[in-house]
């Protein structure tokens, strides 16, 4: 592979997955176009009409294609989410769920000052699925291991030394309830943080947190909390900063990544050419900085800064689509950005 020019697999989705998934290739490109970084794009089929088409969510053919290429775009899908998203969480180890949750201008953020960012442990917790019935009861098994767990421990620390901010892990568990597994995740955050005395390192009780989002989002740095949490803790967060339409997200492995938006597919206003695409446009921008950082390309973290900021400066100039108080249709909006990069 020549620098600069990446294998990219973009799963198009059900609801509005599709309007969008075309709204982030007509960026990728114009990034090729006037940018210079190319990406041999692979259109992929995986979630609801899949499932109908074929009888599988996730289809061999989708599931091959993905493996060959060097990262994966997923826009939403419907009712089949957990047979394509968690199916390939674990087919590649992708242990690490990045959310970030910024400010930007012109949002109803909660403040102005707002830049976090949730690494969730993606492959176990209460999201294994492994259930069952016991008489009148129903069982959920919990899985915390301590390799996964001081795994992710790691990561959230290499995030916050990485990042220009407070230089600050907050370990989010429930301990003082579930003494053994989340006891054991606390530890295992306990210890990877002597690894970085350079690091602040706290431990929040999750309703603490829940509360905190809330109360003091602006203290917050680099989160790292079980699944299950996580899960729910990351969807707070990118309301506080003005909702899921600006929020993007990635599943990180050591040797593989998919970047995708963080809301679902939206059925109620698919086909009408309103969504905002910028959730998954941001999700370009950290595809390319993990690109980036694994192939030491600088030119793949120039374009992620400049997809950034335009989309930054689009919306703090007032061009905004309907969600976030706006008038753009989902084509408009995706000109203005591709006529600015």
């Amino acid at each position: 592979m020549s620098a600069s020019s990446y294998k990219l697999a973009v799963l198009s989705g059900d609801g509005i997955g599709p309007e969008i998934s075309m709204s982030a290739i007509s960026v990728l490109d114009s990034i090729h176009d006037k940018l210079g970084l190319k990406f041999d794009i692979t259109k992929l089929s995986a979630g609801d009409k899949a499932l109908t088409d074929t009888g599988k969510a996730l289809p061999d053919e989708t599931v091959s294609m993905i493996k060959q290429s060097d990262a994966c775009l997923k826009a939403p899908v419907g009712e089949s989410a957990a047979d394509v998203i968690v199916v390939l969480r674990r087919m590649l180890d992708l242990y690490a769920n990045i959310r970030p949750a910024k400010s930007y201008p012109h949002m109803p953020a909660l403040r102005d000052d707002i830049d976090m960012v949730i690494v969730r442990e993606n492959t176990e917790d209460l999201y294994t699925g492994k259930e069952f019935r016991v008489g009148d009861s129903a069982v959920a098994l919990r899985i915390i291991s301590e390799t996964a767990s001081k795994r992710i421990a790691k990561y959230a620390f290499e995030t916050a030394k990485q990042r220009n901010s407070k230089k600050k892990v907050t370990c989010v568990h429930k301990s003082n309830v579930m003494r053994v597994t989340d006891g054991l995740f606390a530890k295992a955050c306990t210890d990877v943080s002597k690894e970085y005395p350079d690091i602040a390192f706290e431990e929040m009780y999750v309703d603490a947190c829940a509360m905190n989002l809330i109360r003091q989002p602006q203290e917050f740095d680099v989160v790292v909390t079980t699944n299950l949490f996580g899960d729910i803790l990351s969807d707070e967060s990118s309301q506080v900063v003005g909702g899921l339409g600006m929020a993007p997200a990635a599943n990180i492995g050591d040797n593989f990544a998919l970047f995708e938006p963080v809301h679902g597919a939206a059925f109620d206003i698919a086909g009408q050419n309103i969504a905002n695409p910028s959730s998954f446009l941001l999700s370009i921008k950290m595809m390319c900085d993990w690109l980036g950082a694994k192939n030491n390309d600088s030119k793949c973290f120039e374009v992620g800064q400049k997809l950034e900021s335009t989309i930054f400066d689009l919306v703090k100039s007032g061009v905004k689509t309907k969600d976030i108080g706006g008038d753009m249709s989902t084509p408009e909006f995706t000109k203005h950005i591709t006529d600015n990069l």
